[in-house]
């Protein structure tokens, strides 16, 4: 048919022919990628999504698990956990609107009875805002676990309980829990060691030690409570219930019941316990100005404590519910002379002469000193120009064996004993060798945390402390970005001379050992060289007290010491805690030294400025209940006046079952 020249169409030109190409092309890919992208989204994703739609309608609320119980060697109750009621705050089901949430926290401070006033509120990760009490606790929580409930107020009263569950609508996003509060039935005793509990961190999640525990968990962040966690913090239980889109509760789906933690069960004795801390008060008490101090008891064989105590304590009871910064600042402060402050694992210091029994030992295992020699005692010790001692007092002894030394406690015998041993090779001589063998300068590993390693001076850790001191003067190193200083206290930049060593034989100078140091040291003495690990844990019990694990660490180490040599140590230890003219001989007159003899050393420590501390370490073999008590009093004077008078009523306790008055330096206790 012969088209007509009006119906004939223009050819398709090779520009728009590309142009409808392309045009095509990109329409067949947009569809392309929207297929594709449904199918992924409704075939391979369904399941994800068909579950994430059913969580909106799901919920879990977590049901905290009570911790395990704390109980004395005896099954008597230290700490235990109570049940108690908490008004929480899920900040996801918080209204969306800033201003709905406003009124949502002021509404909630009036029926909680919390202050609307803004503060400084310190959020992790945003500096410091000022926003009132619950803001702030939410804001706090939701930059650490941004999905786990914010605890606002617990053991609230039953009007507020019953009030809030009333009008559940007016208050979205807040919900009621039971909790579990730890609880310490006895007060002070011990305070320092059981340590706190707390929400879990975000940096600890990431231990392997809390691997698989939820993000909501409360673990122990000190003390016994950190280190037996896993024992003690048992599981958490979950109610899985169905709410619909407004999150009103509609039905339980499940419940997972929690699972109550283990007992530990500890070494010490309630009894001596309080004998100790009773002692350790009084004895502070009756020597002003000491302000604080502390004890340690233990089982020189095999570790296990029997009591350990610190003064100034506190009642830790007043850590179950949040703290006010005001109180915590007080109980953390040197006004009140830091109660929170385990001393006798956290503070070191000079010892005074109860280190003689670490330095003879030193002296005759090197050779340095033999045992049938003799020095004569004149009152004063002298080496060289610039190097004169005296003894305390400036009392004279005569001629002295190592034995009678001790007993007496003779400063210019062992200032000799230091000058012989000392050795200027980086790790020091015999003394330091030694001293570092019985545990002096290292952790004794006792299972409580924050231990504090102390100072053992040696020409090695001098001249560290000189080029710190010098770093620090230059602003230099770590001290970059400090400034100059014409000096920083670190050290006086001197070298090692033979006065450190001379110092550190009577136990002064840069020497730093804590209480429990020395009480492992001297357990060596007792025992025949086992340089015990302490151990405050006992064994871990099932709820129904059945056996779960025996705790019994195996030593540290062990160090041969001389038989011949111990026995001469141990007979100056005895004298000078029963014979006339030892240092503790009127402390323990009237003592049963029969049934159980006393080896014991008294210490008196010089601090510059300060009033000297007292120390006091002894031991009493006895086969079946053996035993070794360390006392220290900070500005408590002369051993036997402040130390040793506390350390006879806790072995009074330990065998005899009762205390009796503490009388400063009397050779009685009634």
């Amino acid at each position: 048919m012969i088209q007509l020249p009006e119906d004939r169409r223009p050819p398709l030109t090779p520009q728009l022919a590309l142009r409808v190409a392309v045009m095509g092309s990109f329409a067949l890919a947009l569809f392309a990628i929207i297929f594709f992208r449904l199918w992924f989204l409704q075939v391979l994703s369904g399941d994800k999504y068909a579950q994430a739609a059913n969580v909106n309608r799901v919920r879990d609320i977590a049901i905290p698990a009570p911790r395990g119980e704390i109980v004395d060697r005896g099954g008597n109750l230290l700490v235990d956990s109570k049940p108690a009621i908490a008004v929480q705050m899920s900040p996801p089901d918080l209204p969306h609107s800033g201003r709905a949430r406003r009124r949502l926290y002021a509404r909630l401070a009036g029926v909680l009875g919390e202050p609307t006033q803004r503060g400084r509120c310190r959020v992790p990760g945003h500096g410091v805002k000022h926003l009132a009490p619950i803001p702030c606790a939410v804001a706090q929580q939701v930059a650490l676990l941004p999905f786990a409930n914010v605890t606002l107020k617990t053991d609230v009263p039953s009007d507020v309980l019953y009030y809030l569950s009333e009008r559940q609508s007016q208050f979205p996003g807040v919900h009621i829990q039971q909790v579990w509060l730890r609880r310490y039935p006895r007060q002070r005793l011990a305070s320092q060691l059981f340590g706190t509990i707390g929400p879990i961190t975000p940096q600890e999640l990431k231990e392997s030690r809390y691997h698989g525990v939820s993000r909501q968990a409360i673990v122990g962040q000190s003390g016994l409570e950190w280190y037996y966690d896993k024992y003690l913090r048992g599981e958490d239980g979950a109610d899985k219930v169905q709410v619909d889109a407004l999150g009103r509760f509609r039905g339980y789906l499940s419940q997972t019941k929690p699972t109550v933690g283990h007992t530990l069960k500890l070494s010490l004795d309630l009894n001596l316990q309080k004998a100790g801390q009773q002692s350790l008060a009084e004895a502070i008490a009756s020597n002003p100005p000491a302000p604080a101090g502390a004890f340690v008891a233990m089982n020189p064989t095999n570790g296990e404590i029997y009591g350990m105590g610190s003064f100034p304590d506190f009642n830790p009871n007043i850590f179950t519910k949040p703290v006010p910064e005001a109180v915590y600042e007080q109980l953390n402060n040197a006004s009140s002379n830091y109660p929170l402050f385990n001393r006798a694992i956290q503070s070191a210091y000079p010892t005074g002469s109860t280190f003689k029994g670490i330095t003879s030992t030193a002296a005759l295992q090197s050779g340095a000193w033999p045992l049938g020699e003799t020095y004569d005692d004149t009152g004063v010790y002298q080496n060289g120009v610039g190097d004169t001692r005296h003894n305390a007092g400036h009392a004279s002894y005569g001629v002295l064996n190592i034995t009678e030394a001790i007993k007496v406690s003779s400063d210019d015998f062992f200032y000799n004993l230091g000058r012989l041993m000392n050795n200027d090779s980086p790790k020091g001589g015999a003394l330091q060798q030694w001293a570092r063998a019985f545990g002096i300068g290292r952790s004794t590993g006792v299972d409580l945390g924050g231990e504090n390693s102390g100072i053992l001076p040696s020409p090695e850790w001098r001249t560290k402390r000189d080029k710190l001191e010098l770093e620090c003067e230059r602003g230099v190193g770590p001290f970059r970005g400090h400034g100059k200083h014409a000096t920083c206290g670190i050290a006086d930049g001197r070298p090692w001379s033979v006065g450190d060593n001379e110092n550190l034989a009577v136990g002064q100078g840069d020497l730093e050992a804590t209480p429990l140091q020395l009480a492992v040291a001297y357990s060596a003495i007792e025992n025949g060289g086992t340089v015990v690990r302490p151990h405050v844990g006992l064994e871990v019990d099932a709820p129904d007290g059945t056996l779960l694990q025996k705790i019994d660490p195996p030593p540290a180490r062990h160090v041969h010491i001389n038989p011949v040599y111990l026995d001469a140590i141990r007979q100056g230890l005895h004298e000078a805690a029963s014979s006339p003219g030892g240092t503790s001989a009127d402390v323990f007159a009237g003592w049963p030294q029969g049934q159980y003899p006393v080896y014991g050393k008294t210490g008196t420590a010089q601090h510059l400025n300060q009033a000297d501390q007292a120390w006091y370490v002894c031991f009493v073999p006895d086969k079946t209940r053996p035993i070794l008590v360390v006392v220290t009093v900070e500005q408590g004077g002369f051993g036997a006046q402040a130390a040793a008078p506390a350390a006879r009523q806790i072995l009074s306790e330990w065998f005899m079952g009762k205390r009796g008055q503490f009388i400063a330096g009397s050779s009685k206790t009634l």
